[in-house]
């Protein structure tokens, strides 16, 4: 049996996590190739239905990768970040999706290393766990929420 490959969307700051991305394939190093990155201008603005639109879509999992507080270039918007966050576990609870498939972690610009471990442990985890299982039935029948509110 071919073992399951996690799918990971991944939100990541401009200014901290996406160039910690860069860092780490401009260094060489090895992290899985399981996350698709969406690059962003604060982890800070990262609205909720984007998450819940990329487990629409099949994600087994989502990475929101932000400045370390304190170093956030629109001051405290990664604070913001953190509270959505907690929000976001609390919504998605219900529909089973568990805060191990929902993380929020730091990641800054000289941080390439680190960036490959995050990703590395996320995709480890989610292997462990399955699939989500429930993208091709998500949706207002479900009692998922729709990007229309449903």
């Amino acid at each position: 049996m071919i073992p399951h490959e996690p799918k990971i969307v991944g939100f990541l700051c401009n200014w901290c996590s996406y160039a910690g991305a860069d860092k780490a394939g401009t260094a060489q190093v090895a992290y899985p190739p399981n996350l698709r990155v969406i690059r962003v201008m604060c982890t800070g603005r990262v609205d909720p239905q984007f998450v819940l639109s990329a487990y629409r879509e099949g994600a087994d999992g989502v990475i929101i990768l932000a400045c370390h507080p304190g170093d956030c270039h629109y001051k405290e918007q990664n604070f913001r970040a953190i509270q959505r966050h907690r929000m976001l576990l609390r919504m998605l609870e219900p529909f089973g999706v568990g805060e191990e498939r929902c993380r929020l972690d730091f990641v800054s610009a000289a941080e390439g290393e680190a960036f490959a471990r995050v990703v590395t442990e996320m995709v480890e985890e989610l292997k462990t766990l399955g699939p989500l299982g429930f993208a091709a039935g998500i949706g207002e029948e479900s009692g998922f929420p729709s990007e229309t509110g449903g």
